[in-house]
């Protein structure tokens, strides 16, 4: 089959260059190679390394620090392409944490610290996978956050607890949120917030982190940790950006995240969708293609045509992100995250179907599609608050919480 939705939006030159090199690494790594990673819950180390020796995890980190310079248009293709030639989301999000963590340091860390640590990144010497805001008390909102961080002369003394803080078994450092100001010390709850960049290792050395890996049923190799920090001791240059601005930081190109995400979402429908529609065209039942009959074909189309408008409007934000066009780029970014978690949903629920009993059978894959295409409804925001967004902001209604 050719490549689905590959005629659904125009590709600049760049991102042609983005989608031709990405999916050369992916050909090289084929189901049996993902399926391997999935039962025995590994990392894709192998997957990962080929992409930083191709220069794939610099990609936001500009060219005088090493890396390949580039923005949203070409991230979203890169994203795409890895998520649906045969890893899925889960592929995408061991990648993910690599690439956008960065951005943070990129856009708010000291002269020095770039200088020092983003080479680093881009070349594959140091990773920053893991980023630390949710807490058990503090999900989707983030300003409840009760980690503390107190200046202590040249230190900052953190102490706190973090959940569902993915790929710190495979990071060399983690962006860590904490409160710097006292909640009762605010005048808005937005304030008072700042990152820190951790040092895994040295935090272990300390005795000041302990974390331990949180059972879950989707994203098979890609761990999440649930992480205590007891006076754990960071260096005052290690504060990224101004003290208690972090949460605007944190908000800062969080819209263009989230049309990464979208783009993701994306890929995994299209892999969905083609395992089915090559299934539905070899699996014969009473002497036809179970593809004729239009109780396995119209969801297939249905699911077809969701994804084409997700990817058109996510591409098209994607667009108009890199302009300067005056828009609500949260409106798109939120509808085209709404949109693809949606269609990819409807598009892996689909090949399950299609696949019939074989839809539960690890060999064909399709039901850790639709693992990964129910995770993608609930990260890195809901469906609902996506909706709430574009509630209170695009239709104006009054603010629901």
């Amino acid at each position: 089959m050719a490549q689905l939705l590959s005629d659904a939006v125009t590709l600049t030159e760049s991102q042609q260059l983005v989608q031709t090199s990405v999916r050369d690494v992916c050909s090289n790594f084929d189901h049996q190679y993902w399926r391997n990673q999935a039962e025995a819950g590994d990392y894709p180390r192998e997957f990962v390394d080929t992409l930083v020796d191709h220069g794939w995890m610099g990609v936001l980190i500009p060219e005088a620090y090493g890396g390949a310079g580039m923005g949203t248009q070409e991230t979203v293709v890169m994203m795409e392409e890895i998520a649906a030639n045969g890893g899925g989301f889960s592929a995408a999000q061991a990648v993910h944490g690599g690439v956008y963590n960065s951005v943070p340091i990129v856009e708010y860390a000291s002269e020095e610290l770039k200088r020092d640590l983003l080479p680093r990144v881009a070349d594959g010497e140091a990773s920053i996978q893991a980023f630390g805001l949710t807490e058990p008390n503090a999900g989707s909102n983030s300003t409840a956050i009760e980690t503390r961080a107190e200046s202590d002369g040249d230190e900052y003394v953190i102490n706190g607890q973090k959940i569902w803080t993915s790929r710190v078994d495979v990071s060399d450092y983690i962006v860590l949120v904490a409160r710097t100001t006292p909640l009762e010390d605010v005048d808005k709850r937005t304030r008072g917030i700042s990152m820190f960049l951790v040092d895994i290792d040295d935090a272990i050395e300390q005795g000041a982190l302990e974390m331990e890996a949180i059972p879950k049923s989707a994203s098979d190799f890609v761990h999440s940790f649930e992480l205590w920090f007891d006076d754990l001791r960071v260096p005052a240059e290690n504060l990224i950006g101004v003290e208690g601005e972090g949460f605007y930081q944190v908000l800062d190109g969080l819209n263009e995240e989230r049309l990464v995400i979208a783009a993701e979402c994306i890929g995994l429908g299209r892999l969905a969708l083609e395992r089915a529609v090559d299934y539905a065209n070899e699996r014969e039942v009473f002497d036809r293609p179970i593809g004729s009959n239009q109780a396995i074909q119209h969801p297939l189309a249905e699911a077809y045509a969701r994804l084409q408008a997700a990817k058109q409007l996510t591409y098209n934000a994607a667009d108009r992100a890199a302009s300067d066009e005056d828009i609500d780029l949260g409106a798109y970014a939120n509808a085209a995250k709404f949109l693809a978690a949606d269609a990819a949903y409807e598009a892996a629920d689909a090949a399950v179907q299609t696949h019939g009993g074989f839809g539960i059978a690890t060999e064909y894959d399709v039901e850790r599609y639709f693992r990964e295409a129910r995770l993608t409804r609930l990260v890195p925001i809901t469906q609902q608050l996506a909706l709430n967004y574009l509630g209170e902001n695009v239709l104006g209604l009054p603010r629901s919480y």
